[in-house]
């Protein structure tokens, strides 16, 4: 059975068919937020804080953690950024993170002061990110988020998608990297531009499945992306995936019935035994009177064992 093994300096986190799916909390991320983004550049990390804080409370798995700040260069100072950004991070929970940068020097940089074993997101097919990446996740010993696109852009094909994942995964083992460290990300389509979107995605994860036997993980709202209501839509979205062989998505755990979903999929799936995360969370559950909306228990992640590890330690949008 696949099983991709990320962690914190203290606890770690399996992503797997068998295992519970794996919500990576995306709101510490400035991409299309003024705000985080002007107050990163400023030095003030109450925001990237508050976002840690809510989203592990909120029963997020892992965090992605991006420093991808647009309006200064990147290169010069991203690297700084999400190294600061990341011990940050660290100091405040004890969940895995995924390094999410476009920048290689920023990635190097991060896996450096990285405790456990983090996510890295991500590579794609382009050949130049081949070379640079998987290196990179053969000497620090990390698992890496595959994007299915390559020089060529993404491709509406979803064969061209698969072939693509096929080329990375064969490319990493060339460097010695397993299939199992690597974790596909299909390219969720906006279903509002593309009506079988759904359907594409949930045939390319039966055959990452079957044929390459690889973890996957998305960016969940993308599909919802352009339609009003998206929250509703991303709820229904969620069961299906995980039933289609998803493992993990990169999205927001804040929002009470997208979680819901996950955990609901979790018990139908098999992968909450006795329902036990479900009734902890739920038992004191009552229906939301007025417009509010009662907030669940938080409770400790799970999907994986917790224990001590040593040594060193995407692509979504806020919808």
């Amino acid at each position: 059975m696949t099983r991709t093994i990320v962690a914190s300096a203290t606890r770690e986190v399996i992503i797997g068919f068998d295992q519970p799916f794996c919500v990576i909390g995306e709101r510490i991320n400035p991409t299309g937020r003024k705000k985080l983004a002007a107050e990163m550049i400023a030095g003030n990390f109450e925001t990237v804080i508050k976002d840690a804080l809510e989203q592990v409370a909120a029963g997020a798995t892992m965090l992605d953690v991006n420093a991808g700040v647009t309006s200064v260069n990147p290169n010069e100072t991203e690297p700084g950024l999400l190294v600061q950004t990341m011990e940050i991070v660290q100091g405040l929970v004890d969940i895995p993170l995924s390094i999410d940068s476009s920048v290689t020097a920023a990635i190097e940089a991060a896996l450096k002061v990285a405790k456990g074993r983090p996510l890295v997101n991500s590579v794609t097919g382009e050949e130049e990110k081949l070379e640079a990446i998987l290196p990179l996740c053969k000497k620090y010993d990390v698992p890496v988020v595959a994007i299915s696109n390559d020089e060529t852009g993404i491709s509406m094909d979803p064969d061209v998608r698969f072939a693509v994942a096929k080329k990375i995964v064969e490319r990493a083992m060339d460097y010695g990297i397993k299939p199992h460290d690597i974790v596909v990300d299909p390219l969720v389509m906006p279903i509002g531009a593309l009506g079988d979107a759904g359907r594409q995605v949930f045939a390319l994860l039966y055959r990452l499945r079957n044929e390459l036997k690889v973890n996957t993980t998305c960016g969940l709202s993308n599909v919802s992306f352009g339609l009003p209501h998206r929250h509703g839509i991303n709820a229904g979205f969620i069961p299906m995936v995980i039933g289609a062989g998803m493992t993990s998505a990169i999205m927001n755990p804040c929002r009470p019935q997208e979680m819901e979903a996950v955990r609901a999929a979790n018990v139908l799936n098999g992968t909450d035994p006795n329902c036990t995360n479900w009734i902890k969370t739920y038992k004191d559950y009552q229906p939301h009177v007025a417009g509010s909306a009662p907030a669940p228990q938080s409770q400790a992640p799970s999907g994986g064992d917790s224990r001590r590890r040593g040594g060193r330690a995407g692509r979504s949008g806020a919808a």
